[in-house]
This record gives C-alpha cells, sequence and structure tokens, in this order.
C-alpha cells in the first residue's frame, strides 16, 4: 500500500501494461469484437477485476474512485442529459446537412458493432440488443473505473490534478490503438491509413478522457461521466443515418460534433467551477 501511494505513476503505468497485454490477447486472439458479441468484453471484465485487487494493494475504496453511491441518480442524469443533448445536436446537423444535398435521410436503428474501417451490422434481434447494452455497460464500468476513478486518483497522492488529467487521458488515447494495429496485421488497412486513424482515435479519445476527468472533478463522482461514455458509445452502435447512398457516411462528423460540444460545455462548467470555488476561498480566508 504504502509502495503504491509513494510511487503513484510507477503504479498506474504497471497495471496500465498488465490491461494492455489483456487487450491484446483478446483483440488477436479471441477477437470477441468480431463475434456475435459485438464488443471486447474479456478484457474490460479483466480490468474490473484487476481495478477490485488494485483498490485493495493501494488501500482505496470503490467511493475513493469516484463510485459514491448517494452521488449515482443525480451525476447519472446530468452525463445522461450532457450526451443525449449532444448527439441531438450532431445528429440535427447532419440531417440538414444530407437534406440540403438532396439524399433523404433517415434515422434507423439497428445493432452494429463499431470500427474504424467500418460498422459491422449484428443480426439476432432482441438478444443482440442486450449483449450491446450490457457489453456497453461493462465497457465504461471498466474505462471510467480505471482511466477516470484510479488513474485520476492515485497520482493526486503525490501530483496536481492536472498532471493526472492529462497522463490519464493519454494512456486512454494510445488504449485505442489496438485495433489500428490489427487491421494492419489482417491487411484490412495500408500502413499509412492505419497511422493516420491511430492518430485520429488518440487524438479524439485523449480530448474524450480529458473532458470527463473535469466532469470527475467538477462533480465529485465517476457516473456523470460514466452516463456520458455510455451515451457516447451506444448510440454509435444502434443509431444511424441512412441516405440514399449509404448508411453513416457521415459517422465521423456527426461523433466529432457531439464530442466537441460536449467538451466546450464540461470546460464552461469546470471553469465556473474553479472561479466559484477560488471566490469562496478568498472570501473565508478574508474572514
Amino acid at each position: 500500500m504504502k509502495g503504491a501511494r509513494s510511487k503513484p505513476i510507477l503504479f498506474v503505468l504497471g497495471f496500465y501494461a498488465v490491461c494492455w497485454v489483456i487487450r491484446i490477447v483478446e483483440y488477436f486472439v479471441f477477437r470477441t469484437d468480431q463475434t456475435i458479441i459485438g464488443e471486447a468484453v474479456i478484457h474490460k471484465s479483466a480490468g474490473i477485476v484487476l481495478l477490485a485487487v488494485a483498490l485493495g494493494v493501494v488501500g482505496y475504496k470503490w467511493r475513493d474512485v469516484g463510485f459514491c453511491s448517494n452521488k449515482f441518480i443525480r451525476d447519472t442524469g446530468k452525463g445522461l442529459l450532457l450526451g443525449i443533448g449532444a448527439f441531438v445536436l450532431a445528429y440535427g446537423v447532419e440531417m440538414i446537412i444530407q437534406t440540403a444535398a438532396g439524399n433523404a435521410p433517415a434515422l434507423d436503428v439497428h445493432v452494429t458493432s463499431y470500427a474504424i474501417v467500418g460498422n459491422r451490422s449484428l443480426e439476432g434481434g432482441f438478444w443482440i440488443l442486450v449483449f450491446c447494452i450490457v457489453g456497453n455497460v461493462i465497457n465504461v464500468v471498466m474505462e471510467e473505473g480505471v482511466f477516470r476513478g484510479l488513474f485520476c486518483k492515485l497520482p493526486l497522492e503525490k501530483h496536481a490534478f492536472w498532471l493526472a488529467c492529462i497522463l490519464s487521458s493519454l494512456l486512454f488515447g494510445f488504449w485505442h490503438i489496438a485495433q489500428p494495429i490489427r487491421n494492419i496485421i489482417d491487411g484490412e488497412q495500408t500502413f499509412g491509413g492505419a497511422v493516420m486513424f491511430a492518430t485520429m482515435l488518440v487524438i479524439t479519445s485523449t480530448l474524450l478522457a480529458i473532458q470527463y476527468c473535469m466532469l470527475n472533478r467538477v462533480t465529485g463522482s465517476i457516473w456523470a461521466g460514466m452516463a456520458a461514455h455510455f451515451v457516447n458509445n451506444i448510440t454509435i452502435n444502434l443509431l444511424h443515418v441512412s441516405t440514399v447512398s449509404g448508411v453513416d457516411e457521415m459517422q465521423t462528423t456527426r461523433i466529432a460534433i457531439a464530442q466537441a460540444v460536449s467538451f466546450v460545455v464540461v470546460l464552461i462548467i469546470y471553469l465556473a467551477d474553479r472561479r466559484k470555488k477560488a471566490k469562496n476561498q478568498t472570501a473565508g480566508s478574508a474572514v
């Protein structure tokens, strides 16, 4: 316990390396995201177990890394409102653009497995929908618990919030290069194309992670970021835009709009929260 808290960055990097090894095994051996399940749930489930072990080693309780039961309803509602609001705006912009171009856009609900080389539709009706929802719940519990929970909390033992935020967010960004690497090996992308997509994934995922770190900081719990993260993922998997020429042709643009809008909103909230706390501190010192 003492060693982990005295060298938090080293502990974080070691934990990350273990999770990465399990992630690589699933992506290259089991490939569950290419099966009927449509989600890479093995390493995410293992990550939740490892998180529980790590909390015991460090001496934290679940609430110490943001799983505060008394804030669940309030902060989950905030996260859902943020995520849904951002995507309503993004879909609205896409529908306007496609309509103006004469492409007769329509919303279509069906389950897909998201991939940077093109979504893959999953057949199976009700149970595929259940798998999709459960898989996304497992995904956000693991990623928020690890990256915005443990990885943001533990470095605070020795370092400032923004160092913890940037470190955990960069690690989350590079967490997403497994798929481009597999695409190169499988011959689904050229090396140059995979590098381009990997760079895009690292940048967008890092910015998304910074957003969720700020949400965590402002609310004092992990629930708002987890809810917004769930909306982001489940929307990509379920709600699509079909036109006369194809499906989800503007998906990347749509996601970028939603994430940019939510980032700006969270940044404004975060800065306002900082000003309020600084003002209260100044007033308290004056008294």
